[in-house]
């Protein structure tokens, strides 16, 4: 019986993924693994028998991912399953900036004693006059993404330009890209060009504050900025005064504080980027396949801190080694194993300092051939499937 805690309200269609070989409830105890949304795991003290954390959702920052990954702990994260709603809510955030419907509708529901409403409304109107996205530019700063590409692909919809700025951008990334979008080499060309810049990267120590003085000073005069991705991406005293000053016109953002929230140039929005119906059952049942896969079967697709590593199965048993990854590390595994434990088959992948080793058995490896794989220098976590 495999067991799974619960953190935060999973969709029950994401929950009935799970067959009877699971006890799954918030008061789980001892669990193999942990599906979360946004509920903080940075205190949790992260038992032996813990072995996966799935995230319902993309960002991961709520994860104490250095612990995870020290411990062996796969964590996984759901790419895509709500792309299709923050997607969405970028142009719905795009028309909100460029038309001043925001400012707009909040004068028009001051208006429920003025008998002349209709009069004032034809006054009133000049005040709020904005400007077509058809024609301006938009720069996607992580156009490689799920949520990125489906922005700019959309966007040309639009009649808008399109240029995309995406370091670590795939081979299948950039063939789902439109041959119109314009990939910047260089950040500053996205800074340079863009009418409009939104945000889809993660936040980590290496991308906070990516908007910052520096960054707007770049940017257009009147450019308008929106981050759906996570707040510490934006400086928020740095875009307060590109506010004040109008270097930035108008900044939408899914996460704001309460000085962003007050200034009268934001367009505070309550975390709403993934919170449609179809997003929170698609992430959830993504999540529940990918911790199943990996307690049943050892593969491993969508993890954050460990490489991609399947392989069918190809014997009655298979061992998963993690580990560093340095050299002479696989001849070590293999060496543990008696000559009666012939390895049907074999795949090792690597990611940064971390790999993950598959190994298929014909019989079932002994415990002292486990152990010995386990007290391997540089051997994270040793598990057995059968």
């Amino acid at each position: 019986m495999y067991k799974i805690k619960l953190y935060n309200n999973i969709a029950k269609v994401g929950l009935d993924q799970f067959t009877d070989q699971y006890e799954v409830g918030e008061d789980t105890q001892d669990e193999d693994a942990i599906v979360v949304r946004s509920a903080n795991l940075h205190e949790l003290d992260y038992g032996k028998n813990l072995k996966a954390i799935a995230r319902a959702g993309a960002g991961v920052n709520n994860i104490d991912i250095p612990t995870c990954t020290k411990k062996g702990i796969a964590v996984f994260n759901t790419p895509g399953a709500n792309a299709n709603a923050v997607k969405e809510l970028v142009f719905a955030s795009m028309l909100l900036a460029s038309r001043d419907i925001y400012h707009a509708i909040e004068w028009a529901k001051t208006q429920t004693n003025n008998p002349n409403l209709a009069k004032d409304m034809e006054k009133q109107k000049k005040k709020y006059a904005g400007y077509e996205l058809a024609g301006k530019t938009l720069g996607i700063i992580g156009v490689g993404g799920a949520i990125g590409r489906r922005v700019a692909n959309t966007a040309l919809r639009f009649d808008m330009e399109v240029h995309g700025y995406d370091p670590y951008m795939t081979v299948d990334a950039a063939w789902s890209l439109s041959r119109w979008v314009k990939h910047e080499k260089e950040i500053d060309g996205v800074y340079k060009n863009a009418d409009f810049i939104t945000l889809h990267i993660p936040q980590t120590p290496d991308t906070m504050n990516t908007i910052n003085k520096e960054a707007i000073a770049k940017m257009k005069d009147g450019v308008k900025i929106i981050n759906l991705a996570r707040g510490g991406l934006v400086n928020e005293e740095d875009m307060l005064e590109a506010l004040d000053s109008g270097k930035v016109a108008v900044y939408v953002t899914d996460f704001p504080t309460p000085k962003l929230a007050g200034h009268p140039h934001c367009i505070p929005i309550p975390h709403l980027g993934a919170s449609t119906a179809e997003s929170e059952e698609n992430c959830a049942v993504n999540a529940a396949r990918e911790v199943m896969e990996y307690l049943e079967h050892g593969n491993i697709e969508n993890s954050v801190n460990l490489p991609r590593c399947t392989m069918e199965w190809n014997g009655n048993y298979r061992v998963v080694v993690i580990h560093d990854n340095k050299p002479k590390m696989i001849n070590r595994i293999t060496d543990s194993f008696t000559d009666e434990n012939n390895i049907e088959n074999m795949v090792n992948k690597s990611r940064g300092d971390i790999a993950v080793t598959m190994l298929d058995f014909a019989q079932e490896p002994t415990k002292e051939a486990l152990d010995k794989v386990q007290s391997i220098d540089g051997i994270v976590r040793v598990t057995l499937y059968k």
